[in-house]
């Protein structure tokens, strides 16, 4: 498969994810649907990228772990929810709706590998 035969979309139509919190660190599990997508994931979604789509919070560290046997990616970000759940004054202090800013990511990938809406 070339690079012209990927098609590019939100990361929310080739994985889900699920958020934990922990004082001003935040945790992000991030789940393909399908196996195939995942090593477009790993290419694709560097810990670099992550920083920059969480730049405007200011992350002092962004750790990826990687879990191919369950075709996932576990994210720790330190510093990104305002000093946390006692002391920030964030809306959403938990962190929660990070997870969703996440999943607006785009990725490429071939077509059989993305969620049919």
């Amino acid at each position: 498969m070339t690079t012209d035969d990927l098609i590019e979309l939100p990361l929310h139509r080739v994985a889900h994810a699920r958020t934990g919190d922990k004082g001003n660190r935040i945790n992000i599990a991030l789940i393909c649907y399908r196996a195939d997508a995942y090593p477009y994931v790993v290419e694709q979604l560097t810990e670099g990228r992550v920083r920059d789509c969480f730049a405007h919070r200011k992350p002092s560290a962004v750790q990826r772990f990687l879990l191919p046997g369950i075709g996932a990616l576990n994210w720790v970000i330190d510093d990104v929810l305002g000093g946390g759940v006692n002391s920030s004054l964030y809306i959403d202090r938990h962190g929660k709706g990070l997870s969703s800013l996440l999943l607006t990511q785009t990725i490429r990938v071939p077509p059989h590998c993305a969620l049919a809406l």
